[in-house]
């Protein structure tokens, strides 16, 4: 696999970087025309910066080899930095639910500007720019925290388009602000459920689907011609590699010697073929 650290750090900080520009210059449109939008906007993107600094530290952490405390190693420092992005995407859309809300009830109107149609249109192009690379590298290097800040970054680019669409109608009408503001939030919440759900499943353990099952049992069969019974199959996912144990039946008369070679097989071939780790349990067959 492709230097998983290298890619990570890397888009963390063009991330951190361009992040930072982004929010300055939403920021201050959204202070020039007094749009709520658009300073929800501005904070989602200052909301990828400090994911982005989750991204760079949790890289660090989880590159950590296996110690005495940690004998699976630091990978799960991903799933966590994961969930942490999405715990402050949860809080940034309740926050301006409520601002949405309260906007709402003073009727107040806002009037766009040159500004805030290019630093909307800027924003678009960029945040979607950003979120193809992350999703590019977190496939070539099979990484769930850079897809977490690739929708990290989707749902910004989204949520500027929302933006983008509402100044054509912003000076017609004065709840169009306060829409846009709820409809941003609203979208921020979806992409910090689809992040929590994920990372929290993959914590807790889910269990393999049936055609990987399937597969799992066809590749250790063909190791050898006694009938292995595979059951009790349980992946486990450390990160950055994934462990499997299982439990499979054998003659109660074979020798030790012969029930450890049948094992060691099954776990040759199955990290041969899925690239998991395995620890093989033998019983006898009248168990």
């Amino acid at each position: 696999m492709p230097n998983r650290k290298k890619y990570i750090l890397l888009e963390g900080w063009i991330s951190i970087i361009g992040n930072t520009l982004l929010f300055v210059l939403k920021y201050w449109a959204g202070i020039v025309t007094g749009s709520l939008a658009l300073i929800a906007d501005a904070w989602h993107t200052m909301s990828d910066t400090i994911s982005s600094v989750i991204v760079v530290i949790a890289a660090r952490i989880s590159r950590k080899p296996a110690d005495k405390a940690h004998p699976f190693g630091h990978g799960r420092a991903e799933h966590i930095a994961s969930i942490i992005i999405g715990v402050m995407l949860a809080i940034i859309a309740f926050d301006f639910i409520v601002g949405a809300i309260q906007k709402f009830g003073t009727k107040e109107k806002t009037i766009f500007g040159t500004v805030a149609w290019v630093a909307t249109i800027v924003s678009i192009v960029s945040k979607e720019i950003m979120a193809q690379y992350a999703f590019w590298a977190s496939r070539k290097v099979d990484s769930s925290i850079l897809k977490a800040d690739a929708w990290h970054h989707r749902s910004d680019a989204l949520s500027s388009l929302v933006v983008l669409i509402g100044l054509a109608f912003g000076n017609a009408f004065w709840w169009t602000d306060s829409v846009l503001s709820f409809i941003v939030a609203l979208m921020i919440g979806h992409a910090s459920y689809k992040i929590l759900s994920k990372e929290i499943i993959s914590l807790l353990g889910e269990s393999p689907n049936e055609d990987l099952l399937i597969s799992i049992h066809e590749t250790a069969q063909k190791t050898t011609n006694q009938q292995l019974h595979l059951h009790h199959i349980h992946i486990h996912n450390y990160g950055q590699h994934s462990e499997l144990s299982c439990h499979i039946k054998l003659p109660p008369d074979m020798s030790l010697h012969e029930a450890h070679d049948i094992c060691s097989k099954v776990e040759m071939a199955i990290l041969e073929k899925f690239g998991y780790i395995s620890t093989i349990h033998p019983e006898p067959k009248d168990w």
